[in-house]
């Protein structure tokens, strides 16, 4: 079993800011962040990303068709696939795939892309940042908590359950790049941390 993170595991660099801009606009996202300066600047001096999180989510998202967004999010993976992707992180999943492990990208990204990218890399689940929706409008908040940190391993046991697993039964394999995704890490029988060096096409030993 695989778990892998997403910007900066699997991607060259983050995918979650340019896919703001892409659903607002450049100048209609600029200003929404405006709107929500001091609540921007107060995450910021908290160093609280998952405050910074809502209010870039609520800049771009607040009010757009769901469906169109879910359109963007598809143009928006097939961007990454297209020249976004890390060769060294990719190889290293299709080893797994080629192993028979089922891999799950578990990342703070959108899920609206995210199911792009796990679909042309023969992952067969995705746990992400999901945005709530209602009358077919997206609110500008999320369904649940950004998924990262401890969320990331709750995500994690919630698809295994999902599937008749659990932690104890399978030998999990966990790649990540930072601190957001040390809880996942830890949980893991092989942790990967993925830093500049490029991994090798498979594991050592």
């Amino acid at each position: 079993m695989v778990a892998t993170d997403f910007d900066e595991t699997l991607t060259r660099h983050d995918t979650v800011v340019p896919f703001m801009r892409r659903v607002a606009g450049p100048l209609p996202f600029a200003a929404g962040l405006l709107r929500r300066l001091p609540r921007l600047l107060a995450a910021m001096a908290r160093r609280d990303r998952n405050a910074m999180r809502a209010v870039g989510t609520g800049a771009a998202f607040t009010g757009r068709d769901a469906a169109a967004v879910d359109e963007v999010g598809r143009a928006h993976g097939a961007a990454i696939l297209a020249g976004g992707l890390r060769p060294d992180a990719v190889a290293r999943i299709r080893w797994h795939v080629a192993e028979g492990h089922r891999v799950v990208i578990v990342s703070a990204s959108y899920e609206q892309y995210l199911r792009v990218v796990a679909e042309a890399l023969g992952a067969e689940g995705v746990c992400g940042t999901r945005l709530a929706v209602s009358g077919g409008q997206c609110t500008g908040r999320l369904l649940g908590p950004n998924c990262r940190g401890a969320e990331k391993v709750a995500r994690l046991d919630a698809w295994l359950a999902g599937h008749g697993l659990d932690r104890d039964g399978v030998t999990l394999w966990a790649y990540g790049d930072s601190a957001g995704d040390r809880e996942l890490l830890a949980v893991a029988d092989h942790p990967v941390w993925v830093g500049a060096e490029p991994l090798d096409p498979r594991p050592s030993g």
